[in-house]
């Protein structure tokens, strides 16, 4: 067990806001809430990267731009050029979607070529990366072949969902991913995480970056159960 402070736990959170109908009144509020609560980023699709990165100027939070969200069927080219654009434009953290069609045809030498060249992007850039699997279309033994490819290409961090699948992040897919990708990568949780309880519980199970809408809800809540300002988890 291990003790946090508040903020600590906020510097877990990557607040989030990938609704196709968000408009830059709601990155503005997105952004002054992340800087209320010092959340560790802002999730956000791509193509409000340019005006997050201007919001939260000067700031130590992240802004994290999402590629081929959320189906992630598209090419590697596009994918790279999205994330090319996306660091251009002020992003300092990638998540993409793998091309769930390859997992299904069992193709890892291509799943592996797309990470590798996501991952090397990044790295040139001096960007976190983040590989989300979507575990709701995956078998166990899909997700342990893609954790074997992300040890071997060290990603920032391996994702459990989008949060647009039938079903989001499991407390089972967490200890399964840590299990098998080891330390060297992270794991995020991401999808259905809405209370404290859930929130306290992926990070149990070996989450380190948790991907939630209801970032505030879950840290006011913490603050109510602290001793002394501190949380054991």
């Amino acid at each position: 067990m291990k003790t946090f402070t508040i903020d600590e736990l906020a510097r877990f959170i990557d607040h989030t806001n990938l609704k196709p109908t968000a408009t830059r009144e709601d990155m503005r509020l997105l952004c002054n809430e992340a800087k209320d609560y010092h959340f560790k980023m802002v999730a956000i699709n791509q193509v409000q990267s340019e005006l997050c990165s201007d919001l939260l100027k000067d700031t130590d939070i992240n802004i994290g731009a999402a590629i081929s969200f959320p189906l992630g069927q598209t090419s590697i080219a596009s994918k790279v050029a999205e994330t090319k654009d996306a660091i251009k434009n002020g992003a300092t953290e990638i998540d993409y979607v793998i091309n769930i069609t390859e997992v299904k045809e069992k193709n890892w030498n291509y799943l592996q070529g797309e990470m590798e060249q996501i991952v090397a992007i990044c790295k040139e850039n001096e960007v976190i990366s983040k590989v989300i699997f979507e575990n709701a279309y995956l078998e166990d033994e899909e997700k342990i072949a893609l954790c074997e490819i992300a040890k071997q290409v060290k990603p920032d961090f391996i994702k459990t969902s989008t949060g647009f699948a039938p079903s989001g992040a499991t407390f089972e897919d967490v200890k399964l991913m840590k299990e098998h990708v080891g330390p060297e990568v992270k794991v995020k949780a991401a999808g259905g995480i809405r209370d404290a309880q859930t929130f306290k519980k992926m990070i149990a199970c070996g989450a380190e970056r948790i991907g939630t809408s209801s970032g505030i809800a879950i840290i006011e809540a913490l603050k109510q159960e602290a001793v002394n300002g501190t949380i054991t988890i």
